[in-house]
C-alpha cells in the first residue's frame, strides 16, 4: 500500500511535500542509475533522453506524492511514468518510427514488467552494465567517458566530477553535454560490447567504477562520511566485469581494492556518523570475510603473471592494512615503497600527498614535509582540502601547533563533505 498522503492523516500539505521531496531525493540518489539504464534500452539506447524521461518522472512525482502519497516501489513507479511519458511523445509524432510502435504496442499488451508491484533486477542490472559499456564508448574521448559514466551511471553531480577532477565545472558540464551528443549522432547501440572489443574499453570502465567507489567511500560533498550504497554498487559492477574478463589482472585487482576498503566501513563512523580514523578504528569489526575476498582476489590477479599495474599496487597497500592486527603493526615502510611504485606507472599529485602520508609514518613527519613543499610549489593540488589537511597533521606532530590550526582550518573550508569539515575544525580545535 502506499504511505497515506495529508488527505488522509491530517498532516499538512507543507509536511507532505517534504515528505514527498525527501523520498523523491532518496530513490533518485540509490537507484537513478538502473532508472536510466532502463530508460536508455527502452529509448533505442538514447541516454540524453534517457535523461531527459527520468527527469520529467521525478517532476510529476513531486506533483503526485504530496497527495496520493509514496508508491510501495517508487523507482518502479518513476521508471512506469518516463516510458509512459515517451509512449505519448511518439504517438504525438506524424510519422512514428516502427520499433517505437512496435514497443508501444508491446508494452500496452502485456503490461509494464516495472510497474508499482514489482521491478527485475536481473534485467536492471544488465541495464546498468550495459550503460557502463555504452558510455565508455571508443567514439568518446577517455575525459568524455569517465565524466559521463560518473554523472549518469554513478549519480554524481557536476560539481563533485569536477572536485574529483580537479578541472573547473564549466569543463564538465561540456564535457557530458558534447559526449552525449556524440553517443546520439553516433547511433551507438545499447548493448554489452562483443567478447573482443572488452579490453579497447577496459581502461575506461575501470576508471570509473574506481572513482563512483570512492564517492561512497568518502563523498565528495553532502553530510556523510560513507555512502555504502554508492560503493556497493561500484563493487558488484566491478565483480561482473572481472567474471567477463577473467584472464585481466587490472580488474581483478580492482575488486580486491574495493574489497578491502569496504571491509572497514562498519568501523569508519561512530553511532552518530561521526568519522573515525584509521588508526582509532575498532579492527574487530572489520568484515574479515571482505578481506579474505581481497586477498584472494589479488592473489588470483597475480597469478595471470604481467606485473601489478595501477589498482594491483594500491590493492597491496590496502592489504599491508587489512592484515595489520593493531594500528601499530602496519608496515609503513613497505606501503611508502608501493605509494613510490605506484607514482612511477601512475603518477599523480594525490598518489604523491598519500606518499608523503607514508614517508611520514615511517621516518617521520619532517621528511615528509618536504614532499607537501614540492606539491605546494608545483600548484597541482590548489584547491584541495587533502593537502593543507595533512599539513596540519605533520606540523602537528612537531609541535608547531598554531601553524597546525591554521592548515587544518584552511582544509575545512576547502572540503565539500560537511563530516569531513567538522572532524577538521574538531582536530584544530583539540590542538588548542
Amino acid at each position: 500500500m502506499n504511505e497515506q498522503a495529508h488527505g488522509a492523516t491530517g498532516v499538512d500539505g507543507a509536511e507532505a511535500e517534504a515528505r514527498a521531496r525527501r523520498a523523491v531525493d532518496a530513490v533518485w540518489r540509490i537507484e537513478s542509475a538502473r532508472i536510466v539504464a532502463t530508460l536508455a534500452r527502452f529509448a533505442a539506447g538514447d541516454v540524453e533522453q534517457a535523461e531527459d524521461l527520468a527527469q520529467e518522472a521525478v517532476l510529476e512525482a513531486l506533483r503526485q506524492w504530496p497527495v496520493e502519497g509514496v508508491p510501495r516501489n517508487p523507482g518502479a513507479w518513476l521508471t512506469t511514468v518516463a516510458k509512459r511519458r515517451a509512449i505519448d511523445t511518439w504517438r504525438r509524432r506524424e510519422r512514428l518510427d516502427e520499433r517505437y510502435a512496435a514497443i508501444a504496442h508491446d508494452l500496452e499488451q502485456r503490461g509494464d514488467a516495472a510497474s508499482d508491484q514489482g521491478w527485475d533486477p536481473d534485467t536492471i542490472d544488465d541495464d546498468v552494465l550495459r550503460l557502463v559499456f555504452v558510455s565508455c564508448h571508443l567514439v568518446l574521448s577517455r575525459e568524455a567517458q569517465v565524466a559521463l559514466t560518473l554523472r549518469v551511471v554513478g549519480g554524481l553531480t557536476t560539481e563533485e566530477i569536477a572536485r574529483a577532477f580537479l578541472v573547473p565545472v564549466a569543463t564538465v558540464q561540456q564535457r557530458i553535454v558534447r559526449a552525449k551528443k556524440t553517443l546520439t549522432a553516433a547511433a551507438v547501440p545499447f548493448e554489452v560490447p562483443e567478447p573482443q572489443d572488452y579490453a579497447a574499453r577496459l581502461g575506461s570502465v575501470l576508471s570509473v567504477l574506481y572513482l563512483v567507489f570512492n564517492e561512497g567511500y568518502l563523498p565528495a560533498s553532502g553530510e556523510h562520511w560513507v555512502r555504502p550504497d554508492v560503493a556497493g554498487e561500484a563493487l558488484r559492477l566491478a565483480r561482473v566485469v572481472a567474471a567477463l574478463m577473467p584472464r585481466e589482472p587490472e580488474a581483478h585487482a580492482l575488486v580486491a581494492l574495493m574489497e578491502f576498503h569496504a571491509s572497514r566501513f562498519a568501523a569508519r563512523v561512530g553511532p552518530d556518523e561521526t568519522p573515525i580514523p584509521l588508526d582509532r578504528q575498532e579492527r574487530a569489526r572489520w568484515d574479515r570475510a571482505q578481506i579474505e575476498r581481497g586477498r584472494a582476489a589479488l592473489a588470483h590477479a597475480d597469478r595471470i603473471g604481467r606485473g601489478r599495474a595501477s589498482y594491483g599496487l594500491q590493492a597491496a597497500i590496502a592489504e599491508c592494512h587489512a592484515v595489520a592486527a593493531r594500528a601499530e603493526d602496519t608496515d609503513w615502510g613497505r606501503i611508502a615503497l608501493l605509494y613510490e611504485a605506484l607514482g612511477r606507472i601512475a603518477p599523480s599529485p594525490v598518489v604523491e600527498l598519500n606518499r608523503a602520508v607514508a614517508v611520514a609514518m615511517s621516518t617521520g613527519p619532517a621528511s615528509a614535509l618536504r614532499i607537501l613543499d614540492e606539491l605546494e610549489r608545483a600548484g597541482t593540488l590548489a584547491g584541495y582540502a587533502g593537502l593543507p589537511a595533512v599539513r596540519g597533521e605533520l606540523l602537528a606532530r612537531l609541535g608547531r601547533v598554531e601553524e597546525a590550526k591554521g592548515q587544518l582550518a584552511v582544509a575545512a573550508r576547502l572540503t565539500g563533505n560537511e563530516r569531513e569539515r567538522a572532524a577538521l575544525l574538531a582536530k584544530a580545535a583539540s590542538l588548542g
